[in-house]
């Protein structure tokens, strides 16, 4: 695809934009239905900051259609075949964001929410969260339950230092997780060291993970990228 007038000026120009200025740019050449390759072509972009940038801009039917068509014109390009799913992803973030914006007021959502982004893990379709503090993760566990999923089940593993009695250790983070019928994966074990740290934690780090946790990651990510922009931290501050 051609570009032509003050948008190819801003393709050409593109090192001496301002972050706002790169970003508006690049959502307006999805806009035009470009695929994020084609875009990338264009501007020196890293996927996943132009991913960031585009999440909102929803591409038309046609416009997907007319990427598929100039992707197969490509040897060893297989077809779209993830198409069902990205809407599915697609509805389930229109929703969150909805629903985010309900909760604002809502203390104990934007707690939990708050220590998931600070505590919890980021990778794409995994719901978990490591802490020594039984505190921590009770909140974990029940911000689950009440704003994600009321059915939401668990799974824990245990991170230990040689020495610690893993029985224990399991029958505690048990009992103080509520999660009596967990199952648990293998217990970590870290070997002694050079001897010169002391504070070994007696029960170690519980890790709690979410079991069926796709639609869950996707929720999530969308509600802290809604508190984010909610709140003006998509920019530094000046």
């Amino acid at each position: 695809m051609e570009l032509e007038g003050e948008l190819l000026e801003r393709v050409r120009t593109y090192e001496s934009l301002s972050r706002w200025e790169r970003a508006e740019l690049g959502r307006d050449l999805r806009r035009l239905g470009l695929s994020y390759g084609e875009i990338m072509e264009m501007i020196p972009v890293e996927k996943s900051t132009l991913a960031t940038w585009c999440r909102d801009v929803e591409l038309t039917e046609t416009q997907i259609d007319a990427i598929r068509a100039r992707r197969a014109q490509e040897p060893g390009i297989p077809r779209d075949t993830n198409r069902k799913r990205r809407n599915e992803i697609a509805d389930l973030r229109r929703v969150a964001r909805a629903i985010a914006g309900e909760l604002f007021n809502d203390p104990h959502w934007i707690a939990g929410l708050v220590l998931y982004w600070a505590e919890g893990a980021k990778s794409r379709n995994h719901v978990r969260m490591a802490n020594a503090d039984p505190r921590a993760l009770r909140l974990f566990i029940g911000w689950i339950r009440t704003f994600v999923d009321p059915a939401a089940r668990f799974s824990l593993q245990l991170h230990l230092h040689e020495g610690n009695d893993e029985v224990s250790a399991r029958t505690y983070w048990s009992n103080q997780t509520g999660l009596l019928r967990a199952n648990f994966h293998k217990t970590f074990i870290k070997p002694q060291g050079t001897g010169h740290r002391k504070n070994h934690l007696e029960h170690g780090i519980c890790t709690v993970k979410l079991r069926a946790f796709a639609d869950a990651w996707n929720v999530i990510m969308e509600w802290i990228d809604s508190v984010a922009g909610h709140f003006g931290l998509d920019e530094p501050q000046n």
